[in-house]
């Protein structure tokens, strides 16, 4: 390794530690200032009061659980191996889809599948933390009382996921920055809601992986994610190897 790439691994090592040390400081900051709240003056809060710095705390502690599992993922990402199989892929995408609408009636949810639809060569547990990895950013980021669209469809060589949502509108200068680490938006809808930065990132990764390929742009008013797998060939679940 020549001065120059040891240099620029030495600054991406620094701002790699620096945005962690951020990210992991500001939820441990939130916990024990509550939590010392609670200590030290309990007895002179409303139950209110107490039951709203209890819920901060669990927020903050969530935050940092998910936060701690993105970064675990990130490491051993390149070393885990992926098992491939064939597989139809509507009932991943169906339970996605209805697992994050029970979780809340901020949005509408419209489901929509094409028929007769290939299969494709996957890794079962890793598409479908891809697949809802992209319908919670789309949940998160949207507006309120608005649709979250999620269709599968297909062309002549891939099948393809699209979720679509009204929220923040990704700028050309922005496509292909989001899928890098630590990258958030500044929005008015970005700064509402907490996040590591982490997880379009992983998707992204997990994605090509399984050769498959993701990308983003805008549909009018509305930002939409679309994720392409080839279609698997006769063979594939012979040749299917862990990679």
């Amino acid at each position: 390794m020549n001065e120059k790439e040891q240099k620029s691994l030495q600054a991406v090592q620094a701002d790699f530690i620096s945005t962690v040390s951020h990210e992991l400081r500001t939820p441990l900051t939130s916990i024990r200032g509550f939590a010392d709240t609670l200590l030290t003056s309990g007895d002179r809060l409303t139950e209110e009061q107490k039951q709203k710095f209890l819920l901060i705390i669990k927020e903050q502690a969530n935050r940092l659980i998910k936060l701690t599992e993105n970064l675990l993922a990130v490491s051993k990402n390149d070393v885990e191996k992926l098992v491939l199989k064939k597989v139809n892929i509507t009932p991943f995408v169906e339970n996605s889809v209805k697992l994050i609408a029970s979780q809340s009636s901020k949005n509408r949810f419209n489901f929509k599948v094409a028929k007769n639809l290939s299969e494709i060569l996957v890794d079962t547990d890793k598409f479908q933390q891809i697949i809802l990895n992209i319908i919670e950013n789309a949940h998160k980021y949207s507006n309120d009382n608005t649709d979250i669209d999620v269709e599968i469809l297909q062309d002549d060589n891939s099948v393809i996921i699209r979720v679509s949502d009204e929220g923040v509108l990704i700028e050309e200068k922005d496509k292909d920055r989001i899928f890098e680490k630590f990258t958030r938006l500044l929005t008015p809808l970005t700064q509402k809601t907490q996040g590591s930065g982490l997880g379009l990132f992983l998707t992204k990764t997990l994605v090509e992986r399984m050769n498959g390929s993701i990308c983003t742009y805008a549909n009018g008013k509305k930002t939409v994610f679309e994720v392409k797998f080839p279609i698997a060939q006769i063979g594939d679940d012979v040749k299917a190897k862990m990679k």
